[in-house]
């Protein structure tokens, strides 16, 4: 029998300590390498932790909900199948009841695997354990996989395109995938489960004061309260302003239109209106770079480059993972990036190095029918773009009266050293390129 140990892993540098929010296990199920154990919350982003062998789950050492320093053994797998254990949860030595002090444990070395591994891709492209993982069961050669096209972020081979170039070799149909779809269009709004954001909790004291079943009492979850700690911290460091300009969005709305069928078709996903609001503020900001710096006391840190964070609702929050180096895409390089991240966001793929490090923030609050909204600034940024929906209305047109896709965008900025001015040159260049969009661009 191989006992394998599960360690809770560090998702970043910064991240000392994790919670487990769910075993998508229980003991004595069986679980294929790479495939989702349980899922975690860390004070940056919750995630969803793979196996990292196949085998039985013999042994949950930390239960849902408890908190323990990274590198602490949390489970134990067993790679033939025997030893599983079914007793209750055993207090481990170094380990205490939730709330107390834990001390890590270095975890045991594993036993490599007997799968011969495949040689550094000749190439120098990057390939994920889980690519890599399924190249070696299906035989596939190194050559070969340098070869596969990918549609990833920086053209990275996907499971997607590893499962279709392997169907296609079988002569088989491509396989539909659930575990990382492609992110559609939404529909309309659709609220988050108030059980995953905040959850129903016991609280003797508050029971009192707010009784059931006139009331319920709720547990914000980890993303919650960081977010809310963050947004309170924000109102209190950046004397907020708010200018709001109305962009004519029709060119934006025919081009997509008229794109739409044939960029799906090309890159197996939508095309949204976000990709064009995005390559607008990277020109703004190229054309107003104040507006990408921060603020360290009296000195202003600009950044030559631009970390783009566009906020995703998710069922655990609003996240907002980041495009890095945002002006060194094209529209294309942009759309399969937005595409990427809000995919990675509502599969809990995200680590925290996708979270950190942005320099502006997009918020499209419009996509739920919002018209206006004054968005609060992500610190340590200086200003943060909030764009509403996007609605037809009579407007005036060189003095006659035309119907138009109209919209408002505001800018919330930092005053202190973001003024009037400076603001209203960055909105009118955003304005300018998106009304004057250039509609023979093809993809």
């Amino acid at each position: 029998m191989a006992r394998v140990e599960v360690v809770m892993p560090q998702m970043g540098e910064s991240i000392a300590e994790g919670t487990i929010v769910k075993w998508h296990k229980k003991v004595g199920d069986k679980v294929k390498k790479d495939e989702t154990l349980l899922e975690i919350s860390t004070d940056k982003v919750d995630s969803e932790i793979p196996s990292p062998a196949a085998g039985v789950l013999a042994e949950i050492v930390v239960g849902e909900q408890q908190t323990v320093p990274v590198r602490t053994v949390i489970a134990y797998l067993d790679t033939d199948g025997s030893g599983v254990s079914e007793a209750p949860l055993p207090k481990k030595e170094g380990q205490e009841l939730q709330g107390e002090t834990r001390t890590a444990k270095p975890p045991a070395p594993v036993a490599p695997s007997k799968t011969p591994t495949l040689p550094a891709p000749g190439s120098g492209r990057f390939y994920s354990p889980l690519v890599l993982s399924i190249a070696r069961e299906e035989g596939i050669a190194m050559s070969e996989l340098d070869l596969i096209p990918g549609s990833g972020e920086g053209g990275r081979v996907t499971k997607k395109d590893i499962l279709t170039f392997v169907s296609a070799r079988k002569g088989a149909p491509a396989p539909v995938l659930e575990a990382r779809p492609q992110v559609p269009a939404p529909p309309g709004p659709k609220a988050a489960p108030v059980g995953v954001i905040a959850k129903p909790v016991d609280v003797p004291e508050l029971k009192v004061k707010y009784p059931a079943p006139q009331h319920e009492i709720l547990q914000m979850s980890n993303v919650l309260q960081k977010m809310a700690e963050h947004m309170v911290k924000s109102v209190h460091t950046s004397p907020h302003v708010a200018a709001v300009h109305e962009v004519d969005m029709t060119r934006v709305v025919r081009h997509r239109a008229e794109k739409s069928a044939e960029f799906e078709r090309k890159e197996g996903f939508k095309l949204t209106f976000t990709p064009y609001i995005v390559e607008a503020v990277v020109k703004a900001i190229k054309k107003h770079p104040l507006i990408n710096c921060s603020v360290e006391g009296d000195k202003i840190i600009k950044k030559n480059y631009t970390n783009l964070g566009i906020a995703v609702a998710s069922e655990n929050g609003l996240i907002v993972p980041i495009i890095k180096h945002a002006e060194e895409k094209n529209f294309l390089g942009l759309a399969r990036s937005v595409n990427d991240i809000a995919v990675r966001t509502r599969s809990k793929r995200l680590t925290p190095d996708d979270i950190q490090g942005g320099t502006f923030t997009i918020s499209n609050y419009g996509v739920f029918g919002t018209i206006l909204g004054t968005p609060i600034i992500n610190q340590p940024q200086v200003a943060i773009l909030g764009t509403g929906a996007i609605k037809k209305r009579p407007m005036v047109i060189d003095d006659a009266i035309a119907i138009r896709s109209m919209a408002y965008f505001t800018l919330s900025f930092d005053h202190r050293i973001v003024d009037g001015a400076l603001a209203g040159m960055f909105m009118e260049e955003i304005v300018k390129y998106l009304e004057s969009f250039d509609v023979s661009i093809r993809f």
